[in-house]
């Protein structure tokens, strides 16, 4: 039975067929090598930007047409809205989880890119996961046994590393012999933090919520875990005095774009919020309920 809920999960992965290059080595070879970019700041790409001027690129957009997509169209794999919404929901941070099984006898170690913060007070976190309790990604299970996790981020000096543990391995075997990572002590959970992380999160399972087929009545096909942060780590040279701002700068965070995809982040671009009580007397004739032609 173990065996076949693994050659499930390879048969799944095999039909999404994520990497494009059929041999891609060759074409990683083709292309330029990696800077070492430094964090920079920019302006905006109109600094004198003015309420009601709208988009910056002159109505290009405007004369371009969208197409319609039904997720649920007969005959629409469910893949194809996999590719669809991580090529489109970009970039999305990685939530590098580390787990243990309940009884303490193996660990698990792999990146998730349905990884979000949607709370500070008190700190929570969700992990979306592909597949239902019935055949269960090896972090799912442990987490769900156990309760427990760290969420770390990834950063550019481990990226290959990281990404080897998204490697098929089966149940039992640890990503963190496989990518050379060191584990570190967690002072309130029994998982290991990333100690190359820069920034790393102590995580207690509060709920999850498991999905069902739109297409396929009764098949389940995701599981939401909520996540509340209990301990958070950040290395010393990348925390303020005051203990609440991490630099980028050491940071120097990966992202998820579509496919095979990450991305850097190595730009950033400040603007302030505007506030009401100094703008309204210039932008009150302006306002109204809605916007021209809206429904």
């Amino acid at each position: 039975m173990a065996d076949d809920k693994e050659q499930l999960k390879t048969d799944a992965e095999a039909s999404i067929k994520r990497n494009p290059h059929p041999d891609f080595k060759k074409v990683e070879a083709s292309r330029p090598p990696w800077r070492d970019l430094q964090w920079t700041f920019s302006q905006t790409s109109n600094p004198g930007w003015q309420f009601e001027q709208g988009a910056n690129d002159g109505g290009e957009s405007l004369r371009k047409s969208h197409v319609e997509i039904d997720p649920n169209e007969e005959g629409r794999p469910s893949t194809h809205n996999y590719k669809l919404l991580i090529s489109g929901i970009v970039p999305r941070p990685i939530g590098f989880i580390s787990t243990r099984s309940k009884d303490g006898l193996s660990t698990n170690l792999a990146p998730m890119s349905y990884t979000q913060v949607v709370n500070h007070d008190p700190p929570v976190f969700v992990v979306g996961f592909a597949g239902g309790f019935d055949n269960p990604k090896d972090t799912l299970k442990n987490l769900k046994e156990s309760g427990e996790c760290t969420i770390n981020m990834i950063s550019e000096h481990f990226l290959e590393a990281a990404n080897s543990t998204s490697i098929d391995a089966p149940y039992g075997v640890s990503e963190w012999t496989l990518s050379g990572l060191t584990p570190a002590p967690s002072s309130k959970v029994k998982c290991s933090r990333v100690q190359e992380s820069i920034f790393s999160v102590e995580g207690v399972l509060m709920e999850t919520k498991e999905f069902e087929s739109r297409v396929t009545p009764g098949k389940k096909t995701g599981v939401l875990a909520i996540i509340e942060g209990i301990r958070f780590w950040v290395r010393e040279d990348a925390i303020n005095e005051e203990k609440n701002l991490i630099d980028p700068a050491i940071l120097k965070p990966m992202s998820r774009l579509g496919g095979i995809t990450y991305g850097r982040t190595t730009e950033g671009i400040e603007i302030p919020r505007p506030q009401w009580s100094k703008e309204s007397e210039r932008v009150q004739e302006m306002t109204k309920p809605k916007a021209n032609g809206q429904l």
